[in-house]
């Protein structure tokens, strides 16, 4: 949109006139069906029509894609369309000089093969298994070739967290950053770090897109974010998924020979990843209501308690957890962190630092936190908002530190689900490959 482009109409104007600039409407539409070309949505429900003061006429604009500003019947996107953008890429572009376990050596390598051949690549790497490290070779070997490479998640905090590993590991080139009210909006790069939202901006921009956490909300269930990645994409460009827990259909795909896949079945430090124990709680609703603590689980938190091995306690809903009072009365100290809360940074951070003994939490912590010596429980396990991958992530919070490899995952439950026993299943599959390629010690 003209807004978002740092140059003057006069010279979009020019830029147009030669050629090198396209012009079209943000929302048109055909035979009665309107269509969101930046979005892709033609859902009518998705669609409003409201009197405009721009147009000075009955206008219609996209709810769908609102949140990244209103685009309409009279809002005009442009897309280069010129040569191709170049970027001074040195020869020593990365300065990233670690070891790569020999798991990590064979999907870097296939990642190479990747970037160079095009086409799909799956990396089923076990959480913990160093999936931003297994990449670098193979963004080196696209910048030497000129490409530009976006890596693109779900989360801002992800982007947060990637962009200066990023650039640490190639300081010798820019690197942007992209998410709602980022600073980088208007840049261009060789290489990119974006949320998936993000993408809506871009049309056949990239060489190599990089998905990392693929199956995770809401990218896994929002299909106009499955159209803005593929919108961003050069029609021969090179896509790598990456994730812990791939989809059914991905996994059905890996094994028809559809997708090609690698898999990292180990972490870096070479122990098996702790299976979950699943225990039976009760009614533990009732017992809550009841103003009790299910005596299995107050068993389980007073022993670590005593013991001072952190712990996460996850629940499937904020409503759920109006149960930290009842928590508080085994520790004063023990905290809530969800979606809402303003500063669950900051007690994640606590809970690191060894200033609170544990947290109650929601699924917001179930990705991207490490902590050592951490213990884990998911109460109410056999509640649906617990799926297979989730479970699988969760557990994965586990035994992540080199120093504290091993460590507990227990899935409290009132009847076993079919995601709890396929979660299990996933991890012991993980681990019986890991121990057939010789990648854990004895």
């Amino acid at each position: 949109m003209a807004s978002e482009i740092p140059f003057s109409p006069a010279i979009i104007s020019d830029q147009i006139k030669h050629g090198y600039v396209s012009v079209t409407s943000g929302v048109q539409c055909v035979n009665g069906q309107y269509n969101c070309v930046r979005c892709g949505n033609q859902n009518s429900a998705l669609f409003y029509t409201f009197p405009c003061k721009i147009c000075n006429q009955d206008c219609t604009y996209c709810r769908a894609c609102i949140m990244m500003g209103r685009v309409s019947e009279c809002a005009k996107l442009y897309g280069w369309i010129g040569p191709d953008l170049k970027f001074a890429v040195p020869d020593k572009v990365m300065s990233w000089d670690g070891t790569l376990t020999s798991g990590q050596q064979t999907a870097s390598d296939c990642v190479v093969e990747a970037v160079k051949r095009k086409g799909e690549l799956l990396v089923w790497a076990v959480c913990g298994a160093g999936k931003t490290e297994v990449l670098f070779a193979g963004i080196e070997a696209g910048l030497l070739a000129g490409k530009r490479i976006c890596m693109a998640t779900p989360r801002t905090d992800v982007v947060l967290e990637l962009s200066p590993r990023l650039k640490r590991a190639f300081p010798a080139i820019e690197v942007s950053a992209l998410y709602g009210g980022s600073e980088d909006r208007s840049k261009a790069s060789p290489l990119t770090v974006s949320t998936t939202h993000q993408l809506f901006r871009f049309s056949e921009a990239f060489d190599v897109v990089i998905i990392d956490e693929v199956d995770a909300f809401p990218y896994s269930i929002d299909d106009s974010l499955h159209y803005a990645v593929n919108k961003s994409k050069k029609p021969s460009a090179t896509t790598i998924y990456l994730t812990a827990t791939p989809s059914k259909q991905m996994q059905r795909s890996y094994r028809s020979g559809k997708l090609q896949a690698v898999t990292i079945p180990a972490r870096y430090h070479h122990k098996p990843i702790p299976v979950p124990e699943m225990k039976w709680s009760g009614n533990w609703q009732k017992q809550y209501l009841q103003k009790k603590i299910p005596p299995v689980i107050a068993s389980w938190v007073s022993e670590r308690l005593q013991q001072k091995i952190p712990l996460l306690l996850f629940f499937p809903s904020i409503q759920v957890m109006d149960v930290i009072p009842l928590f508080q009365t085994l520790s004063p100290k023990l905290e809530t962190v969800h979606s809402q809360h303003p500063e669950r940074k900051e007690r994640v951070q606590a809970l690191r630092n060894g200033e609170v003994p544990g947290l109650l939490t929601t699924t917001i912590l179930e990705r991207g936190v490490t902590i050592e010596r951490l213990d884990v429980a998911v109460i109410g396990a056999e509640h649906e908002v617990f799926s297979e991958s989730a479970l699988v992530q969760i557990a994965g919070r586990v035994g992540r530190s080199f120093t504290y490899p091993t460590g507990t995952i227990t899935f409290f439950h009132y009847g076993k689900s079919k995601a709890m026993v396929e979660a299990i299943c996933h991890i012991q599959m993980m681990n019986k490959e890991a121990w057939k390629r010789g990648l854990l010690d004895g």
